[in-house]
Parts: C-alpha cells; sequence; structure tokens
C-alpha cells in the first residue's frame, strides 16, 4: 500500500507585477507532501521559498500579475475554493503557517494566549473552553501555563517561537508550514525548537513544510529535501540520499558548503549569483548554466526535462539517460 498523499501541488505559478516586468518568483513548482512527512524546501534568498508558501496559503499582496495552477488537499482542490471559503474553511484550520518573522509577528499589546486562542474563538469556540485547550498546547510545546496572561515582550526569543507554534497547531491542521523557524534563534535554541517539531510530528502525525536555507538545521527535520533554484524546483530527493550525495550540481555545490565536523574537506562555493527572476522565462537554456561546473552545450539552448530516479526527481541534462517525468 502507497503512502497516502496529503498535499499536491500541479504547475503553480505565482508572479508579481513591478515597473521592470513581472517577477516569476513561483514559476511551475509541482510536488507532493505525503501524510505525517517533513519535507524540507532548500535554497538560497530570493529564490521563490516564501512565495511558494505564499501561494499555496494564497496569503497575496496587491500586486499579483498571474497566480494560477492547482493546490489538492488531499481531494480538495483548494484554488477553486473562493476566497471567503478558503479563508474559513482552510487557512489556519486545516493549513497553519509559523511565519518567517514569527518572534516580531506576535501582537505586543495583546496577551499571548489570547492571540492563541484566536483561531478557535472566530470560529465560534467559547472563550472558556478556548483558553483551555491554550494551557493544554502549551504544555505540549514547553510553555509553561501562567504565560497566558504574559505579552510577547516578556518572552524570549525561543517562548516567543513556542508561542507561535502552538498558534499554527492550535486548530489541529493536516498541514503546517514553517517559514525559516529558527533563523534568528541561538544555536541551542535551535537544536530545541527543532526537537520539539520532531515531537510533534510524531505525536501528532502532522506533516510539515519547512523553508529554510539553514542546511544543517533543516537534516534535523527532514523526510525529503526539496530544491528552489530561480522559481523552479530542481531536485526532490530523500533526505538520506540528499545530505550525503544530491543528484543536481547546485545541490551538491550547496552541500558542499557547510562545514563538517569531521574531514578535512575544503569548503565550496557557488561563483556568480542568483538570475534576477525579472524576465527569466525568456532565458532559452537551463536557469543555473552560467554558474554550473558541469554545464554542457545544451545547457545554454534548451532547459531540461524532470527525470526519474528511482522514486527522486532531478531537473537536469546530467540524467538524460533516466526516464522523464510526463
Amino acid at each position: 500500500m502507497g503512502k497516502e498523499v496529503l498535499l499536491k501541488i500541479e504547475d503553480l505559478h505565482l508572479h508579481f507585477k513591478v515597473r521592470a516586468g513581472a517577477v516569476r518568483a513561483v514559476d511551475g513548482v509541482n510536488f507532493e507532501l505525503y501524510k505525517n512527512e517533513a519535507i524540507v524546501i532548500l535554497g538560497e534568498s530570493g529564490c521563490g521559498k516564501s512565495s511558494l508558501t505564499k501561494a499555496i496559503l494564497r496569503l497575496l499582496p496587491k500586486n499579483v500579475e498571474d497566480y494560477e495552477g492547482k493546490v489538492f488537499l488531499r481531494d480538495l482542490e483548494t484554488m477553486a475554493l473562493d476566497d471567503e471559503t478558503f479563508r474559513k474553511e482552510i487557512r489556519w484550520n486545516r493549513m497553519s503557517l509559523v511565519p518567517q518573522a514569527a518572534m516580531t509577528s506576535l501582537n505586543p499589546v495583546l496577551k499571548v494566549g489570547d492571540q492563541v486562542a484566536e483561531p478557535l474563538t472566530i470560529n465560534g469556540v467559547a472563550k472558556k473552553e478556548a483558553m483551555g485547550k491554550v494551557i493544554e498546547m502549551f504544555k505540549h510545546v514547553g510553555v509553561p501555563e501562567d504565560f497566558i496572561n504574559r505579552y510577547a515582550f516578556e518572552l524570549s526569543g525561543g517562548m516567543r517561537q513556542r508561542v507561535a507554534i502552538a498558534m499554527s497547531l492550535i486548530t489541529v491542521p493536516d498541514v503546517v508550514i514553517l517559514d525559516e523557524p529558527t533563523s534568528a534563534l541561538d544555536v541551542l535554541t535551535q537544536a530545541n525548537i527543532m526537537n520539539l517539531l520532531k515531537r510533534i510530528k510524531y505525536e501528532e502525525d502532522v506533516s510539515y513544510i519547512l523553508v529554510t536555507h539553514d542546511i544543517a538545521t533543516s537534516s534535523e527535520l527532514a523526510d525529503r529535501v526539496v530544491v528552489m533554484y530561480a522559481g523552479e524546483i530542481i531536485e526532490a530527493t530523500s533526505a538520506e540520499i540528499f545530505f550525503k550525495n544530491p543528484y543536481h550540481p547546485y545541490s551538491k555545490k550547496l552541500m558542499a558548503s557547510v562545514p563538517k565536523l569531521r574531514g578535512d574537506d575544503e569548503l565550496e562555493f557557488i561563483v556568480g549569483k542568483p538570475p534576477s527572476l525579472i524576465g527569466i522565462d525568456k532565458v532559452a537554456g537551463c536557469r543555473f548554466a552560467p554558474r554550473c561546473p558541469n554545464k554542457m552545450p545544451i545547457c545554454e539552448k534548451q532547459s531540461p526535462p524532470v527525470y526519474k530516479i528511482g522514486d527522486d526527481k532531478v531537473k537536469c541534462w546530467l540524467y538524460e539517460k533516466n526516464e522523464e517525468v510526463k
């Protein structure tokens, strides 16, 4: 019996309109998230990772030029829902978010207990019952019960992060999206937060999409790794394979830039800089070709298809002999 597909993304596009043209932040993205799985989305700043989370949750700015594709939550196509239905039934109830600036996203003039209870109370749960659930959730994520009456500025960075996680879990969603959840924390607090997320994953049977550029921290949680570059997914690989020997030349360079505890390997870097996402559709070949150490003539002429390697996928001409994903 195969794994249960919880979330399926098909040909998702999110382009923003600016004076210089269209920013193709998410440009034809496809991937699947299985039940009780943690997918890590890796990539450099500006590659489209955070825009992808906005596209999934329909948290869109006013300058959207193109937003299309299909997002299935189990058998429900969420893109077909009107905004009000999506807000009431999907966002926060079945898919929730721990935002990139979680430490500063809490309202400074409201007690944190009231903020965590809000997703329940706006859906008709009585205040007393909602606060009881908040206390239970605070215990679950390691926040003292009496903190429900504190304000965000009275909490440490790690505690504020735990409160943000509690808020994302309070409605028992199917999918939790974490956008750089440990980026502003010290190393010890990062480790504690990742251990907390791992425990919750197994105890609550929740599925994660973790968006980050921190390869070392992401390895603690990942079941599968999805690599983004210039608005596209260029590799989707099991964590076991990715952290040992990824397929795509870009992924290999990313892994070679991470310090290791053992060994004398010299750290590597990626030459050049990521391309502008404005007019990136005019690039004829592979978007990574100008920086690629394995570049071939075809790489500059034609964009590669996606190839299958077992259960993994990679968008690179080096794997032309493998089966092409249709």
